[in-house]
């Protein structure tokens, strides 16, 4: 079945590993120019960095997905332990990066939002891959648009909205 073969996901993770990869490397060039501005604001190194992060996971997962050969116990074992890994990184840096005093609490509610939707489906992923049950690699398209979408969202924060 197509949902835990990754042969048949093959276009999709060479798509998405080459656009992250693009996203990634223009983040980090931004905010290497923009890094003086950033370093200035309470909590923005860490924004930049969990915004990197994001986009460097789909490149790791869509990687994860090319590997020739291996079966799909490790892929859904590899899965799983990418979206833990990322999603306690991202989830640390995002508490790290909100500003001290106070602030919204729709403010943090809104970017663990966005980390969870980036790696929990990862995680469900990988275990349905090793369960052959439950959607397989369906979830880990979920992970890859809010991954991509919630790094072009942090980016516009570091990029643009610094500069008001």
């Amino acid at each position: 079945m197509a949902a835990y073969d990754p042969s048949e996901w093959t276009d999709l993770f060479v798509a998405t590993a080459g656009a992250s990869a693009a996203l990634t490397g223009l983040v980090f060039v931004a905010v290497s120019i923009n890094v003086d501005r950033i370093l200035k604001f309470e909590g923005l190194p860490q924004r930049a960095l969990e915004t990197v992060l994001l986009l460097l996971s789909v490149v790791v997962v869509s990687v994860v997905g090319l590997i020739p050969g291996q079966s799909t116990a490790a892929l859904g074992a590899e899965l799983l332990a990418l979206g833990l890994g990322f999603g306690v990184v991202t989830t640390r840096l995002a508490f790290r990066s909100m500003p001290r005093g106070p602030r919204p609490r729709s403010w943090l509610i809104a970017r663990l939002v966005l980390v969870a939707l980036a790696t929990v489906p990862v995680v469900v992923g990988g275990a349905s891959v090793l369960a052959e049950a439950g959607g397989g690699l369906y979830w880990v398209v979920a992970a890859i648009v809010f991954a991509i979408a919630g790094g072009v969202a942090n980016a516009w924060v570091l990029l643009i909205e610094i500069l008001r």
